[in-house]
């Protein structure tokens, strides 16, 4: 016998595209997160970028970001609220790094302006739930006659 009326509310198309933006979002995390541990343990850049041969700079960043990454991926996989959380503190230390230390870390215009574009994205996702949900209360319904 199945029951009357389904246990779990039927999400909308925007939860749907929220849901696998976060996931798109955890593949491009775990990737970054799989580059730094490369070059920390010398598989990429030749062996030059090994934690032993970098600069003390390099040997805070890398690995925090090589941790947080994978983390913050995991969480926006599961889309849990600390997922964008942690994604938000690795950008910002990429941001740091980038931006506004690019003397003692270089120049990488790319990552800023992908995380840029999914800050943005995020931005109007987050945007059009709150719509969506502001909406739906709006629709009071009354059982009683």
């Amino acid at each position: 016998m199945e029951p009357d009326s389904p246990t779990l509310p039927k999400r909308t198309l925007t939860q749907i595209l929220f849901v696998l933006f976060l996931r798109l979002v955890a593949v491009a995390c775990l990737w970054f997160g799989l580059q730094y541990w490369g070059m920390l343990v010398g598989y990429s850049l030749e062996g030059r970028g090994r934690f032993d041969l970098l600069s003390v700079p390099w040997q805070v960043a890398a690995p925090s970001l090589a941790v947080l990454f994978p983390v913050a991926s995991l969480g926006l996989w599961l889309a849990v609220s600390w997922g964008p959380v942690l994604w938000v503190i690795a950008v910002a230390i990429q941001f740091l790094m980038y931006a506004l230390w690019s003397g003692v870390f270089g120049t990488n215009s790319v990552i800023l302006v992908f995380h840029g574009l999914v800050a943005l994205l995020y931005g109007l996702f987050r945007l059009a739930l709150w719509l969506e949900e502001r909406r739906r209360a709006d629709q009071v319904t009354v059982d009683l006659p």
